[in-house]
Formats: C-alpha cells, sequence, structure tokens
C-alpha cells in the first residue's frame, strides 16, 4: 500500500530509554516536503506527518487550507515523516510545530512529556476501534478456526496453529506494535511476533486470502482494509484499564482511539488565526475511511485526496476559519 512504510528520525539514544515503556525508538532518517503553502508573507510552520495513511492525508489537508487561506497568517509548510516519539520530541525542541492524528490514549505519555511546550487543540474523530484480526473464512463454520472467538484462546497450541501461529504486526517504532509483544507475553500465547511493516501486513492478508490460508495480523481503524476484506476481531477477554502497558499489567485490550491534533503553545502567537482553525479541525472516522479506500482504489496521492476533499468541503473549510 502506498504512503504507509515512511522513514523515521533518530532519537537520541538517552531520550529513547526514557521513552522506551511506549514505544521503540529506531535508528532511522526523516525525510521531509515542502509544500510552498500559503503567501510566502506569513509564519513558516512544520507539520509532523506520522507514516499511516490518514496522518498523510490531514497533513495534505492542512496544507492546502494554509495555501488558500493566506489571511490565516501561514506563508510556507514544510512537513516531516517521522514516528511518534521523535515527533513529540520535535514539538519540545521547536522543530515541529503541528501534528495532526495524534492517537490517545497509545501517544498520551508523549503528550504529557510535553505539556510545557504543546497541546492537543482538538479532537478530529473518535471511537476507532483496534486489535487482532482474522479472515472470517477462517472462523465460520467448517473453518480452520472455526469456535476460535478471543485472544487468550490463543494460548492453546490447536488455536494458535489454526492462525499461523504468528501475529503480523506493523512497524517497530509503533506504540501498538510495543504493546502488542507485552501483550503475547502476558497472556502467555503459542504464538510469535513479527512486526515488520504495514504495507507487509497488507500483503500478508493479500497472499491469505489469495490461497484461503491461516493469518492473524493488528489493524485498527480508520483503514481502508475493512472495505476490502471481510475480517473479524478477536474478543478481549480484559477491557483495556488506566495504567494498562505501564506497568499495572500487560494482559489487557488495546484501547480504543481518537484522533487529535497536536500543536505547540507558542504557535497561538505566531500565527493566531492558523491556531484558532486548527481547533476546530475536525473530520468523521467514517469520513476518514472512506478517503482511505478512494486512496487504495485509485491509488490516489494522498495530495490528490486531500484537494480533492477540500473542493468537495468548501463549507465545512469556512466553518473551521470562520
Amino acid at each position: 500500500m502506498p504512503f504507509t512504510t515512511r522513514t523515521r528520525r533518530a532519537a537520541p539514544a538517552l531520550i529513547c530509554a526514557l521513552l522506551l515503556l511506549v514505544s521503540a525508538c529506531g535508528a532511522s532518517n526523516s525525510q521531509s516536503e515542502s509544500s510552498g503553502a500559503g503567501s510566502g508573507k506569513g509564519e513558516a510552520i512544520t507539520i509532523g506527518q506520522f507514516s499511516w495513511t490518514a496522518a498523510a492525508v490531514q497533513t495534505e489537508i492542512l496544507k492546502l487550507v494554509a495555501e488558500q487561506h493566506p489571511e490565516l497568517g501561514v506563508g510556507s509548510v514544510e512537513s516531516k515523516q517521522l514516528d511518534p516519539a521523535p515527533g513529540w520530541i520535535g514539538m519540545q525542541r521547536g522543530d515541529i510545530d503541528v501534528m495532526p492524528e495524534v492517537n490517545l490514549p497509545n501517544q498520551q505519555p508523549f503528550v504529557d512529556k510535553a505539556k510545557k511546550e504543546a497541546s492537543l487543540v482538538s479532537k478530529t474523530y473518535g471511537g476507532a476501534t483496534q486489535g487482532w484480526f482474522v479472515p472470517k473464512y477462517l472462523v465460520s463454520k467448517g473453518g480452520a478456526a472455526d469456535g476460535l472467538t478471543s485472544v487468550d484462546q490463543l494460548k492453546d497450541k490447536k488455536w494458535a496453529d489454526a492462525v499461523g501461529s504468528q501475529l503480523y504486526d506493523a512497524d517497530a517504532g509503533w506504540v501498538t506494535t510495543k504493546q502488542n509483544d507485552k501483550r503475547i507475553k502476558a497472556f502467555n500465547l503459542a504464538i510469535t511476533h513479527k512486526p515488520s511493516s504495514e504495507a507487509a501486513v497488507l500483503a500478508q492478508i493479500q497472499r491469505a486470502y489469495q490461497r484461503k490460508e491461516p493469518v492473524l495480523v493488528y489493524l485498527y481503524h480508520p483503514h481502508w482494509v475493512f472495505q476490502k476484506y471481510d475480517l473479524v476481531q478477536l474478543k478481549e477477554p480484559e477491557p483495556y484499564r488506566s495504567g494498562c502497558f505501564e506497568g499495572s499489567g500487560d494482559d489487557c485490550a488495546i484501547p480504543t482511539l481518537s484522533a487529535h491534533v497536536g500543536a505547540r503553545k507558542d504557535l497561538k502567537d505566531r500565527a493566531p488565526k492558523y491556531y484558532a482553525m486548527l481547533q476546530k479541525f475536525s473530520i468523521s472516522l467514517t469520513d476518514v475511511e472512506k478517503l482511505l479506500a478512494r486512496q487504495q482504489n485509485s491509488d490516489a496521492s494522498p495530495e490528490q485526496i486531500a484537494k480533492d476533499w477540500v473542493a468537495a468541503n468548501q463549507s465545512t473549510i469556512d466553518s473551521w476559519i470562520k
């Protein structure tokens, strides 16, 4: 899948160690894209773009709003592709001004650590579930895993073998990848953890469907994949609770997500009208998933998807900048 596998900025070793409980810090490089957005006479800002497609599309929407509305006081916009840990470090240092698609509660420890320099200014959407999924054919009547309904059943080698004995997961730098590693150990499951990339996870799903083979994957909403494949989420024996994955136990569900926009506090003084627009920025979960499905079906770039969405939703954008 295009636009999901990104290079990442390496965080300093000491900071990585402090953040290790929440996210692994990979040693990799960031990429930058200059958009030329804005009038050229206002504030220069940098948007931190995470490695999933929803973040890329939202970044492009925020660029276009700046470009089409110079009265908001933004002269140019640059984006930097990175993972959450180095992104929040960049917010603290002043390298990053804005970050869309801040997922909570996954990134809450980062938000708390940066609270002197940055804050969450708006909620983009909520109610986004995430967890472990298998193809419906696998657990349907007569399927190889008929009777499998819950994560904790994977303690039994019989059920683990029925799903292929492996959990295919996304980038090692994602918060959820670290959480999944902890969950496998805490539940004492008979499966191995296979972090790689989101693109690799999607390739495994496609391969499994083509051959009607078993596969177990970590996935999340919003995502186009649910529009294409019939996938079933395994139930969680224990709901998410405050403190999970932070020392008080790891045998719990990965939490339902909400997405937010984070911004440096000094942006309110540097570009007050743009900051005010960010405070109203909101796109429903359903609409975000439709955008992702369209990107996948047409192979359009995030830039084109954002351009078309902006053209079709001028009244929404007007409500953000009033």
